[in-house]
Protein backbone atom coordinates (compact mmCIF):
# COMPACT_ATOMS: atom_id res chain seq x y z
CA UNK A 1 0.00 0.00 0.00
CA UNK A 2 1.27 3.45 -0.88
CA UNK A 3 1.43 6.72 1.52
CA UNK A 4 0.70 9.17 0.19
CA UNK A 5 3.02 12.69 1.15
CA UNK A 6 1.48 15.65 2.38
CA UNK A 7 2.72 17.34 -1.11
CA UNK A 8 0.45 14.46 -2.98
CA UNK A 9 -2.62 15.70 -0.97
CA UNK A 10 -2.18 19.55 -1.50
CA UNK A 11 -1.48 18.72 -5.04
CA UNK A 12 -4.78 16.76 -5.48
CA UNK A 13 -6.62 19.39 -3.90
CA UNK A 14 -5.54 22.25 -5.66
CA UNK A 15 -6.27 20.27 -9.16
CA UNK A 16 -9.81 19.62 -7.84
CA UNK A 17 -9.65 23.63 -6.96
CA UNK A 18 -8.35 24.83 -10.11
CA UNK A 19 -11.65 22.39 -12.35
CA UNK A 20 -14.25 23.80 -10.06
CA UNK A 21 -16.62 25.47 -11.92
CA UNK A 22 -17.63 29.24 -11.98
CA UNK A 23 -20.48 30.63 -9.56
CA UNK A 24 -23.78 31.06 -11.47
CA UNK A 25 -24.73 34.49 -12.32
CA UNK A 26 -27.62 35.96 -10.10
CA UNK A 27 -30.94 35.09 -11.89
CA UNK A 28 -34.32 34.23 -11.10
CA UNK A 29 -37.04 32.75 -13.27
CA UNK A 30 -40.64 34.44 -12.81
CA UNK A 31 -42.98 31.84 -14.22
CA UNK A 32 -46.71 30.23 -13.88
CA UNK A 33 -50.04 32.08 -14.09
CA UNK A 34 -48.82 35.22 -14.89
CA UNK A 35 -49.24 37.35 -17.88
CA UNK A 36 -44.92 38.01 -18.93
CA UNK A 37 -42.97 35.33 -17.71
CA UNK A 38 -39.45 36.61 -17.14
CA UNK A 39 -36.04 36.17 -16.10
CA UNK A 40 -34.35 38.49 -14.08
CA UNK A 41 -30.76 39.24 -14.00
CA UNK A 42 -28.36 40.46 -11.37
CA UNK A 43 -28.02 43.94 -13.77
CA UNK A 44 -31.96 43.85 -13.85
CA UNK A 45 -31.99 44.11 -10.19
CA UNK A 46 -29.56 46.48 -9.54
CA UNK A 47 -31.57 49.00 -11.84
CA UNK A 48 -34.54 48.29 -10.00
CA UNK A 49 -35.92 50.08 -6.85
CA UNK A 50 -34.02 49.23 -4.41
CA UNK A 51 -34.79 48.88 -0.64
CA UNK A 52 -33.01 47.17 2.83
CA UNK A 53 -34.13 45.24 5.93
CA UNK A 54 -32.28 44.43 9.30
CA UNK A 55 -32.87 40.78 11.04
CA UNK A 56 -31.64 39.17 13.95
CA UNK A 57 -29.49 36.96 13.61
CA UNK A 58 -29.47 33.53 16.48
CA UNK A 59 -26.98 34.77 18.31
CA UNK A 60 -28.87 38.69 18.67
CA UNK A 61 -26.48 40.52 16.14
CA UNK A 62 -28.35 42.30 13.31
CA UNK A 63 -27.62 41.68 10.01
CA UNK A 64 -28.73 44.31 6.93
CA UNK A 65 -29.77 42.91 3.94
CA UNK A 66 -30.64 44.94 0.65
CA UNK A 67 -32.61 44.21 -3.04
CA UNK A 68 -35.85 44.64 -4.62
CA UNK A 69 -39.52 43.62 -3.07
CA UNK A 70 -41.05 40.88 -4.37
CA UNK A 71 -44.17 42.77 -4.73
CA UNK A 72 -41.93 44.90 -7.20
CA UNK A 73 -41.07 42.04 -9.04
CA UNK A 74 -44.41 40.26 -9.41
CA UNK A 75 -45.79 43.81 -11.07
CA UNK A 76 -43.33 43.75 -13.51
CA UNK A 77 -44.23 39.68 -14.54
CA UNK A 78 -47.61 41.25 -14.53
CA UNK A 79 -49.21 39.24 -11.44
CA UNK A 80 -50.32 42.29 -9.69
CA UNK A 81 -52.92 44.49 -11.16
CA UNK A 82 -54.54 47.40 -9.81
CA UNK A 83 -57.09 46.02 -7.70
CA UNK A 84 -56.58 42.17 -6.40
CA UNK A 85 -60.40 40.80 -5.79
CA UNK A 86 -62.08 37.13 -6.13
CA UNK A 87 -60.29 34.45 -7.60
CA UNK A 88 -57.15 35.99 -7.77
CA UNK A 89 -57.05 35.76 -3.84
CA UNK A 90 -56.01 32.45 -3.93
CA UNK A 91 -53.02 32.64 -6.63
CA UNK A 92 -50.05 32.03 -4.30
CA UNK A 93 -46.14 32.24 -5.18
CA UNK A 94 -44.22 28.88 -4.97
CA UNK A 95 -40.12 30.25 -4.09
CA UNK A 96 -37.85 27.52 -4.73
CA UNK A 97 -34.24 27.20 -3.69
CA UNK A 98 -31.32 25.23 -5.53
CA UNK A 99 -31.02 22.66 -3.11
CA UNK A 100 -35.08 22.01 -3.40
CA UNK A 101 -36.23 23.80 -0.54
CA UNK A 102 -39.64 25.54 -1.19
CA UNK A 103 -41.97 27.97 0.35
CA UNK A 104 -45.46 29.80 -0.63
CA UNK A 105 -46.85 33.11 -0.11
CA UNK A 106 -50.03 34.17 -0.65
CA UNK A 107 -50.80 36.96 -3.46
CA UNK A 108 -52.89 38.62 -0.52
CA UNK A 109 -50.29 38.97 1.82
CA UNK A 110 -47.73 40.72 -0.71
CA UNK A 111 -50.39 43.22 -2.21
CA UNK A 112 -50.18 46.95 -0.68
CA UNK A 113 -53.82 46.91 -0.49
CA UNK A 114 -53.81 43.53 2.35
CA UNK A 115 -50.82 42.05 3.50
CA UNK A 116 -48.56 44.83 2.69
CA UNK A 117 -45.99 42.66 3.82
CA UNK A 118 -42.37 43.14 2.79
CA UNK A 119 -40.06 40.34 1.25
CA UNK A 120 -37.18 41.27 -0.23
CA UNK A 121 -35.19 39.43 -2.75
CA UNK A 122 -31.65 40.18 -1.71
CA UNK A 123 -28.36 40.08 -3.35
CA UNK A 124 -26.35 41.96 -0.56
CA UNK A 125 -25.64 41.36 3.11
CA UNK A 126 -24.18 43.93 4.76
CA UNK A 127 -23.00 45.56 1.98
CA UNK A 128 -21.33 42.73 -0.02
CA UNK A 129 -22.89 40.01 -2.31
CA UNK A 130 -23.78 37.26 -0.67
CA UNK A 131 -21.27 34.67 0.13
CA UNK A 132 -21.88 30.56 -1.19
CA UNK A 133 -24.86 28.97 0.61
CA UNK A 134 -26.23 32.22 1.33
CA UNK A 135 -27.07 33.45 -2.29
CA UNK A 136 -26.31 34.41 -5.13
CA UNK A 137 -30.43 35.56 -4.50
CA UNK A 138 -32.52 34.91 -1.67
CA UNK A 139 -35.81 35.77 -0.08
CA UNK A 140 -35.72 37.65 2.98
CA UNK A 141 -39.23 37.97 5.24
CA UNK A 142 -38.29 40.08 7.92
CA UNK A 143 -41.67 39.94 9.80
CA UNK A 144 -41.86 36.29 10.28
CA UNK A 145 -41.13 34.87 13.67
CA UNK A 146 -39.17 32.44 12.17
CA UNK A 147 -36.32 32.26 9.20
CA UNK A 148 -38.37 29.42 7.63
CA UNK A 149 -39.31 31.25 4.65
CA UNK A 150 -36.25 33.37 3.82
CA UNK A 151 -35.20 30.76 1.14
CA UNK A 152 -31.70 30.52 0.42
CA UNK A 153 -29.86 29.88 -2.93
CA UNK A 154 -33.47 31.11 -4.24
CA UNK A 155 -33.73 30.23 -8.05
CA UNK A 156 -37.52 30.37 -9.33
CA UNK A 157 -40.97 31.68 -8.54
CA UNK A 158 -44.02 29.93 -10.02
CA UNK A 159 -47.37 31.67 -9.47
CA UNK A 160 -50.26 29.27 -8.98
CA UNK A 161 -53.73 30.49 -9.54
CA UNK A 162 -55.99 27.64 -7.80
Amino acid sequence: MKRLTAFAVISVSLAFAQTSPPAAPATIAISGDIPKPLTITASDLAAMPREKATVPEQDGTQVEYEGVTLREILKRAGALGDKLRGKALSTYILAKAKDGYQVVFTLGEIDAEFGNELILVADKRDGKTLFGYQGPLRLVCPRDKAGARSVRMLETLQVVNV
